[in-house]
């Protein structure tokens, strides 16, 4: 008998894996042995998706890949996703929503859904999506673009890999615990090569390709998102939230690592950025009970500024709670010890999250699936 189906959707600039690097650290495993423990043999599968593309060609991807892995033959599927990929989900499901050729297929992989939950998903955007519409926003992604699309910085890139690879080195000789640069050097840049076909250099022209999810990610561009997008009868639709406390500066001997004062300089921006909530489009608020739930998780006080370094805590509820992490938005996909080392967080957010807390988060989520899986 066909297995249910379990598809991960990686969200804005995702990817299921580059190098040794995966976007669901650790969650293809976590999940599967938690679905085992509570009698669901399903099937775990890591969704491919378009970067920074819009919301409808990734949800359109999203609906080829379930017709790929036989979603049409499965007894039942389920949905997981992270961030942006949150959206992608609500979209494919949508009654009415019209996908590719519109070849009515969308409407069967809805009919056999039983879950869709969301991760740290900006239900109602993210401030930080209006950064990236700026001058100084789009500088970034100019700058990706343009080493996926000329031989200058394709070649920039290969020495700044070379610069990386041996400043690691330099680390080891020099007795450090393995950090972020030796997890980028082996598993994204040691083996770069000045080729088209190498995975990164297909990832960053992908993002040159389209970056249409940038002004949908907005508060406004969601507003109308949220307008349109109804939720499909039959599914559950579920949450998980995150969320950290306004990072602060203490003593502490990682703010003697050059390279922890650089991430930790990063979260900060993105925190501050994503701590501006737009005047004219306020996020919902929540019941009682749920407000309780994600103050008790974060240990601070729940308000239109509380964020995982890029999306707003209230912004990520959309339908039924089922678990809140005081994390980034990183911690929750497994990106929080990589490489055992505080350095190996690319957020060190300073939110404490432990391979515990990441079960946790991991078994709410399959707890849902099994709920959906006895329908």
């Amino acid at each position: 008998m066909t297995k249910p189906l379990v598809f991960l959707v990686p969200g804005f600039f995702g990817f299921t894996s580059v190098g040794a690097v995966s976007y669901f650290e650790q969650v293809e495993q976590t999940l599967q042995r938690a679905l085992r423990e509570r009698g669901v043999d399903a099937r775990v599968v890591r969704c491919k998706t378009q970067p920074t593309a819009s919301i409808p060609r990734r949800a359109d991807e999203l609906r080829r890949q379930v017709l790929r892995y036989g979603g049409l033959d499965a007894p039942a599927l389920h949905f997981v996703g992270h961030s942006t990929g949150g959206l992608d989900v609500r979209l494919l499901l949508a009654p009415g929503a019209r996908l590719g050729r519109d070849d009515a297929t969308a409407a069967q992989i809805a009919a056999r859904t039983r879950t869709a939950i969301s991760v740290a998903t900006p239900h109602h955007g993210t401030p930080l999506a209006n950064h990236f519409a700026t001058v100084q926003g789009q500088s970034l992604l100019l700058v990706l673009s343009g080493l996926a699309t000329s031989g200058p910085g394709r070649g920039t890139v290969l020495a700044t890999a070379k610069a990386i690879a041996v400043v690691a080195r330099v680390d080891d000789w020099l007795g450090r615990r393995e950090g972020a640069l030796d997890r980028i050097a082996e598993g994204l840049l040691r083996k770069l090569r000045y080729d088209e076909r190498d995975p990164l250099w297909r990832y960053l022209a992908e993002i040159e390709r389209d970056q249409g999810a940038v002004l949908q990610l907005t508060p406004e561009g969601t507003a109308l998102f949220d307008a349109a997008v109804a939720d499909r009868d039959g599914v559950d639709y579920a949450c998980v939230v995150a969320g950290v406390p306004p990072p602060r500066e203490g003593l502490d001997k990682g703010l003697l690592d050059p390279e922890y004062l650089a991430l930790r300089s990063l979260f900060r921006l993105l925190h501050g950025l994503t701590a501006r909530p737009h005047p004219h489009y306020p996020y919902p608020a929540p019941a009682l009970a749920d407000r309780r739930t994600i103050h008790h998780a974060l240990g601070v006080d729940l308000t239109p500024q509380t964020n995982d370094g890029v999306v707003p805590t209230l912004s990520q509820l959309h339908g039924r709670l089922l678990h809140a992490a005081c994390a980034d938005h990183l911690d929750v996909v497994g990106h929080y010890t990589l490489a055992g080392g505080r350095t190996a967080d690319w957020l060190p957010s300073g939110a404490g999250f432990t391979p515990d807390g990441f079960a946790a988060t991991w078994d709410a989520v399959a707890s849902a699936i099994a709920g959906g899986a006895s329908r």
